[in-house]
């Protein structure tokens, strides 16, 4: 039997199994793809992030078809056991090279998926604070409010501790204001309250507070509370500022600020040109 004879045998001997690997390959191919947008459909529908989404179903994608061409391998008789040794042996490697990476990796799929904030929020975590400009898998982009760019890792900010200021529709504004011990408490509280009344973007359900809160060294306290729309926090709170001092102006109610008496003693000489003691001195004075 010559070579050729030998090379027809064995084709002979691997075309089923060559054939039922191929159709098992283009089968398969094709499932997959329509597995994969079946499970993007289905994650839409549960209202996953569109990054996370297609993230998922690339990854799902991938490993699918991997999964297949070792089965496709197997079926023609090559020994896939060390192959997937390999493989194990290698992942292994790199998961531990980019340990980092993976953890922002993952700390971006629970942002995504838990939704702790959203594009468009203004958010405060690992020491910074800005608007959210984009969720990506390994980071996130804020943009703070004098217009710089910051990139946090997902990985922190998934696993640390962060105030979102947006989650909310509305949010309480706080004030101190203070008034003269000479000024008249209700008078100013009336003052105060007729301010806060004319600003419509101010709710009424809960009504303002206004409360004498403290009496300090120089001045009576007011705390004002108030609620608004997250949105109008920032312009309550300067509007509402310089409309009370006009309105205290107006009304002539006094904005005390600290102030601090000094007393000078002089040291006064007697007859013989030294100085007296400090009680002889509070005995002349």
């Amino acid at each position: 039997m010559n070579w050729i004879e030998i090379l027809q045998a064995q084709a002979i001997s691997y075309a089923p199994k060559l054939f039922s690997a191929l159709l098992t390959l283009f089968i398969g191919w094709k499932l997959i793809g329509i597995a994969t947008q079946l499970l993007e459909k289905m994650l839409a529908r549960s209202n996953v992030e569109s990054t996370l989404r297609h993230f998922l179903g690339s990854l799902a994608n991938v490993a699918l078809k991997a999964l297949l061409l070792i089965s496709a391998a197997s079926m023609i008789g090559i020994e896939t056991t060390s192959f997937i040794a390999i493989l194990g042996a290698a992942s292994l490697a790199i998961g531990l090279a980019l340990q980092g990476s993976l953890s922002n990796f993952a700390g971006g799929v629970l942002i995504l998926m838990f939704k702790p904030f959203k594009a468009g929020d203004y958010i405060e975590a690992q020491g910074q604070a800005g608007t959210v400009e984009g969720i990506q898998i390994f980071t996130t982009r804020l943009r703070t409010g004098d217009n710089k760019l910051i990139v946090v890792p997902n990985g922190p900010l998934a696993n640390g501790n962060l105030t979102n200021y947006s989650a909310m529709p509305t949010r309480r504004v706080d004030f101190v204001f203070g008034i003269g011990y000479d000024d008249d408490i209700d008078h100013a509280r009336q003052v105060i309250l007729s301010v806060l009344n004319k600003d419509r973007r101010i709710h009424q359900d809960p009504a303002p507070m206004v409360v004498v809160s403290s009496l300090a060294e120089s001045s009576v306290n007011f705390t004002v509370r108030v609620w608004s729309n997250s949105e109008h926090y920032w312009p309550i709170f300067f509007d509402t500022t310089e409309n009370i001092k006009k309105a205290f102006d107006v009304a002539k109610i006094s904005i005390p600020f600290p102030q601090r008496t000094v007393h000078h003693i002089q040291h006064t000489a007697n007859t013989s040109g030294k100085p007296l003691p400090t009680s002889q001195l509070e005995h002349i004075e």
